[in-house]
């Protein structure tokens, strides 16, 4: 019986009809290739293929072989495939918006690995809500009200937002509406988010014909942050979402009349599983357990 080595390389042959092409397919020489081709030959008793100067084609008993181990070669290398992949560890994905990764998941990365060295961590970053199962996502952090959060959700923290700017401004606090004049507001251009828009921020205080210097719009919290660590101005800042940021004091929270107002929305951890794999349940518990350190150090 022929060896699988060498209908291996036939079938490689054919679907390409070159050796070179073949040859680097496999990854072997075409002297090596050649010689696989002649072998299943001579061991057959016929000719499965007709060498021209630049070309090869099929005989009859070659293009019968081919048909037949083309199929089985291709079935046999997804099963192969299959098996490899089921036997190694699969990364577990992490879905979250762009701000929340940038701001808080980033900066507590290399806790996780510390915590698990052998959990290999993806992080899809994305504002676009994903369909966990579909999209191969096991655990996601939304942000949400309690009243649409999904069935099994954890919360992880709440929010609330006051104004902070770079320790660099000296900018400690908001007395009246004519401290705004003088400043540069740094602004978030989502309407669906009134409570992080200054327009409302200012109205809730008493200071809605205020008028500042100048105001600089992002449509990327993200953003918006990194244009108030670069000292351009002042920003509504999510405290909870930027409080590594606090914690170094590159940010500073800035008095005003109103204290921190809570959104009346969180960040809450799904789970694409009920009963997920061990390292799923790994990075799923140091979630929780940063969220909770975060929560007692803000009490």
């Amino acid at each position: 019986m022929a060896s699988l080595d060498l209908v291996r390389g036939f079938v490689a042959v054919g679907r390409r009809m070159s050796i070179s092409l073949a040859a680097q397919d496999l990854c072997l020489t075409q002297s090596a290739v050649s010689k696989q081709v002649h072998a299943l030959e001579e061991q057959l008793g016929v000719k499965l293929l007709v060498r021209g100067h630049r070309s090869i084609s099929f005989t009859t008993e070659g293009e019968r072989l081919f048909r037949s181990a083309d199929g089985a070669v291709q079935q046999l290398q997804d099963v192969m495939g299959g098996i490899r992949q089921a036997g190694e560890q699969r990364p577990v994905t992490l879905s979250a918006s762009i701000g929340m990764t940038g701001l808080w998941l980033l900066p507590r990365l290399s806790h996780v690995q510390k915590l698990h060295p052998g959990v290999d961590v993806r992080v899809s970053s994305n504002n676009q809500l994903a369909d966990l199962r579909n999209e191969g996502i096991d655990l996601a952090i939304r942000y949400t009200t309690p009243a649409l959060a999904p069935a099994g959700a954890l919360r992880l923290f709440g929010e609330t937002v006051a104004p902070v700017a770079h320790p660099s401004l000296g900018l400690k606090q908001l007395r009246s509406a004519g401290d705004v004049s003088g400043l540069c507001l740094l602004a978030f251009d989502d309407p669906q988010h009134p409570w992080l828009q200054w327009s409302d921020w200012l109205a809730a205080v008493g200071w809605a014909d205020a008028k500042p210097q100048a105001v600089l719009h992002f449509n990327q919290y993200d953003q918006l942050i990194q244009a108030a660590l670069a000292g351009q101005g002042v920003a509504l800042g999510r405290l909870e979402l930027i409080q590594p940021l606090l914690d170094e004091k590159r940010l500073a929270r800035v008095a005003s009349p109103a204290p921190a107002q809570a959104s009346g929305h969180a960040y809450w951890l799904i789970q694409a599983e009920e009963a997920p794999r061990e390292d799923v349940r790994h990075v799923a518990a140091w979630l929780a357990a940063e969220a909770r350190q975060q929560r007692s150090g803000a009490a």
